[in-house]
C-alpha cells in the first residue's frame, strides 16, 4: 500500500477518535440525585403526611427542573420545590395497609434512579364516647416576597401552645388535631430566612399532625373533620385561622369592605367567608367554636363594626345555632401581630381564657366588654365568651394597646342556640 495513503488512513483514524471523544464530553449528562429524608423506610404514620427530601445535579447547583412523587402504582405527581422538596400526602383518605412512595428528579435532560421506601398508614380510630373533640389551626404567614409584610413563626408558635391547653387541660386527643402552617416548612430567622426542615421532622411535645396551609390541605383537613365530627352527637369543634387579611387599609372608613366579603390569605390562594362558611355548612357539632384572626375579618362572623350585623346579602354562614364566631378585627379595620408570639387579639383571648382573668366578663355597651360588678357571674370557669370580652376590653383601655384599640374584634354568638336567649349560657372547652 503506499506510504501516503497508510499515512493519511492513520490521521483520519486517529481525528475521528479525538472529535468522538469531543462529541461525547459536550453531550454528555450526569444523571440527577434525589433522596427522601422524611418519612423512614418502614415507618408508621397517619393523617396528613409530609414526605420531603432533598434533590442535586452533578453539573450544577440550579439544574433541577422537578420533583415527582408516585404512591404504590399510581402517577406521577410533582412535589413542590426542588433542592429542597415536599409533597403534602393525605393519608387519612385511604385504607390502612403498607404503601410504596416511589421519587425522581429531572434535570431537563435526565430522571434520576427512582428512590423507594415502603411506609405503614395506621390511621387512629374513632376516640370512644366523652372524646369527641376535634381542632384544626391554620396560619399562613410568611408567603409575601417583601419581607416587610411577613408575620414569621409567631402563628405557629401560639397555635402549638393553644394545642397543649387543649390536650393537657380540656381532653381533646392528638389524633383529632390538625396545624397547618405556610408551605409546611419551618425557615430560618423567625420564617425571614430560608427553609431549614418540615414540621412534621421537628422534635414535638405532642403527636400532632403537621401539613402546609395550601387551600387543599384547608378544604380537605375540615372536610375530614366535619364527615368524623357528625358521627357524634357530643361532638366539639375549634377551629382557629390567623394570617393576612384581604382589605384596603387606605380606606380608613371601611377598608374596602362595604360591599364585599371578608378573606384571608393561605399559601397559594385566598378564602372568603363565604367559602369557609361553604365548607362547614355541612358540620352538625353544636358546640364549635371558630375563631378567624386576621385584618378586615368581621365577615367571618357575619359583622361589620361596632357589632353591627353584614349585610343579609353577604353573610357567610359560618355563625349558626350552636356556635361561637369571634374575628381578630372588624370588617373594616386592620389587625395586629407580633412576629415571634402571634396575633394581639388571638393572644389576649387566650391569656383570659387560661389564667382565669377572664371569669365573669361581660359584654357590655356594643360587646366593648367590661369585667362584672357583681361575684356570683365569677364561678371560676372561663368561657371562650368571657375570653373574647376580656381581650376587647384590655384593648380598649390598656395603656399598652393604645396603637391598637380601633382593632375592633368581634362576635357572633350563637350558643347554645340560636334565638333571643342564644347567649344566656357560655361556652366552656372541653
Amino acid at each position: 500500500m503506499d506510504k501516503n495513503v497508510i499515512v493519511l488512513l492513520i490521521f483520519v483514524s486517529v481525528t475521528l477518535s479525538l472529535f468522538s471523544g469531543c462529541i461525547e464530553e459536550e453531550s454528555g449528562n450526569e444523571k440527577p440525585l434525589v433522596e427522601i429524608t422524611y418519612p423512614h423506610d418502614r415507618m408508621i404514620v397517619s393523617g396528613l403526611v409530609m414526605i420531603s427530601g432533598v434533590a442535586s445535579d452533578p453539573d450544577s447547583k440550579d439544574a433541577i427542573k422537578r420533583v415527582e412523587v408516585m404512591v404504590n402504582d399510581g402517577e406521577w405527581d410533582d412535589a413542590e420545590g426542588t433542592i429542597k422538596w415536599s409533597y403534602d400526602w393525605r393519608a387519612y383518605e385511604i385504607d390502612d395497609g403498607t404503601y410504596s412512595i416511589r421519587v425522581r428528579s429531572w434535570d431537563g435532560i435526565d430522571y434520576s434512579e427512582v428512590e423507594e421506601i415502603n411506609i405503614v398508614i395506621d390511621n387512629p380510630d374513632a376516640m370512644e364516647s366523652g372524646d369527641h373533640k376535634w381542632a384544626i389551626f391554620i396560619a399562613a404567614a410568611n408567603f409575601p416576597e417583601s419581607n416587610e409584610s411577613k408575620l414569621g413563626n409567631g402563628g405557629l408558635n401560639l397555635a402549638e401552645d393553644m394545642a397543649a391547653h387543649l390536650i393537657e387541660e380540656c381532653g381533646y386527643s392528638t389524633s383529632n388535631m390538625i396545624i397547618l402552617f405556610d408551605d409546611g416548612w419551618i425557615r430560618m430567622d423567625n420564617g425571614y430566612g430560608a427553609r431549614v426542615e418540615t414540621l412534621q421532622e421537628r422534635n414535638h411535645k405532642y403527636d400532632i399532625t403537621y401539613g402546609g396551609a395550601t387551600i387543599k390541605n384547608v378544604e380537605t383537613s375540615i372536610e375530614y373533620m366535619v364527615e368524623e365530627a357528625n358521627k357524634f352527637g357530643d361532638s366539639e369543634v375549634f377551629i382557629w385561622f390567623f394570617g393576612h387579611g384581604h382589605g384596603d387599609e387606605n380606606d380608613l372608613l371601611t377598608g374596602g369592605k362595604f360591599l364585599e366579603s371578608s378573606s384571608v390569605f393561605l399559601w397559594d390562594d385566598t378564602i372568603t367567608d363565604d367559602e369557609f362558611g361553604d365548607l362547614l355548612s355541612g358540620l352538625k357539632s353544636q358546640k364549635t367554636c371558630v375563631i378567624v384572626d386576621a385584618c378586615f375579618s368581621g365577615g367571618f362572623a357575619d359583622k361589620t363594626i361596632y357589632n353591627f350585623p353584614t349585610f343579609f346579602l353577604l353573610r357567610s354562614g359560618i355563625p349558626d345555632s350552636g356556635r361561637v364566631v369571634m374575628s381578630g378585627a372588624s370588617k373594616f379595620r386592620s389587625g395586629y401581630a407580633s412576629t415571634t408570639k402571634g396575633p394581639l387579639f388571638s393572644l389576649l383571648w387566650f391569656e383570659g381564657l387560661t389564667t382565669g382573668d377572664a371569669d365573669g366578663f361581660r359584654p357590655g355597651i356594643m360587646d366593648f366588654g367590661r369585667p362584672t360588678k357583681f361575684k356570683f357571674f365569677k364561678d371560676g370557669k372561663v368561657s371562650v365568651e368571657e375570653a373574647f370580652y376580656y381581650a376587647r376590653h384590655m384593648l380598649k383601655t390598656g395603656d399598652e394597646f393604645e396603637d391598637f384599640k380601633n382593632m375592633e374584634p368581634q362576635i357572633n354568638d350563637q350558643y347554645p342556640r340560636s334565638g333571643l336567649l342564644r347567649s344566656m349560657k357560655g361556652m366552656l372547652l372541653g
